[in-house]
């Protein structure tokens, strides 16, 4: 029974992050627009999706209950999330895809490092050595760029914080994203007008314009349901292998197919981050069998057999 929940899991989970590793295609179309008309337009239009499937689902009214503290946990959640959409969108329209996919792949490390700062966790020297190659990374990186790589650095840390605020905020995955763009709606609405006031706005300047900034809802909103399903039947480690697909195939269209340039120094930059997340994965597998070694209950006595 348990591997027949676990297999589609993994189909649900596959397909949320490969939607979201095809980002890079999708937001390409976009640059047309400005990136914070396009991030205004994707939290209205995911807001009024989310809202009629709840309300198709009866389950509108549980935003009714929210507490005042769920309210402000959700205004920290959307912040982070726009900011990790404004800067992943410029990233992709101004030719730093590969980049943007080097935030994905920084962005277990930076958990784990939000993990020691905040909640004082200790980690293992394994975690330690993923974190230390993780900032040799960064300082190859920042020797090869020029500069340190902002980009990816805000898309980790923005996300890494979107994360912490979702692993405590006490609502499920609709009414969560529910939540969160009924706080950032009236900011998006001023964007917006103001957009179309000093006459910068896209979203009425042609059908296709117009259909792309509308489709920003259900292409936000897909994977993240597909992601929500994942998490209750595949085991943790499982998915943390599988969300190396979104970066993986990110940085692979900005190479064969954007034709990023990657020199020497940039592949030795990925190639200390690949080194930390296969320290960080196998230490966290290892981990994980270990507790279910020990929580598995114990074989009963032929006494108790028979």
């Amino acid at each position: 029974m348990q591997r027949s929940r676990a297999v589609p899991g993994v189909v649900f989970g596959t397909g949320a992050f490969l939607i979201w590793g095809l980002f890079p295609a999708y937001f390409g179309l976009l640059a047309f627009a400005n990136p914070a008309e396009v991030v205004a337009q994707r939290i209205l239009w995911t807001l009024v999706l989310v809202l009629v499937v709840l309300a198709i689902t009866g389950q509108l009214g549980g935003l009714r209950g929210i507490a005042p503290r769920t309210w402000r946990m959700a205004a920290v959640a959307i912040a982070a999330l726009s900011i990790n959409w404004g800067v992943y969108v410029y990233g992709v329209t101004s030719g730093h895809v590969v980049e943007c996919a080097l935030g994905y792949f920084i962005n277990p490390l930076v958990t784990v490092a939000f993990g020691v700062l905040i909640f004082r966790e200790r980690l293992a020297r394994a975690q330690w050595a993923a974190l230390g190659l993780g900032a040799a990374a960064v300082a190859v990186l920042t020797v090869d760029y020029g500069r340190p790589p902002l980009i990816a650095l805000a898309l980790a840390c923005s996300f890494a914080t979107y994360g912490l605020v979702k692993k405590v905020i006490p609502l499920d995955a609709l009414h969560g994203i529910a939540a969160e763009g009924l706080v950032a709606a009236p900011f998006a609405l001023v964007f917006v007008i103001v957009f179309a006031v000093t006459g910068h706005s896209e979203f009425a300047s042609g059908v296709a314009h117009s259909g792309l900034m509308i489709s920003t809802g259900p292409v936000t909103l897909l994977p993240l349901l597909l992601f929500a399903v994942a998490a209750q039947r595949v085991p943790l480690s499982t998915m943390g292998l599988l969300q190396y697909l979104t970066p993986a195939l990110q940085m692979a269209w900005g190479v064969a197919v954007a034709h990023e340039p990657m020199p020497a120094s940039r592949w030795a930059g990925f190639a200390l981050i690949w080194a930390a997340l296969a320290i960080f994965t196998a230490d966290a597998l290892v981990r994980g069998r270990r507790r279910a070694r020990t929580t598995q209950p114990e074989p009963a006595s032929s006494t108790e057999r028979h």
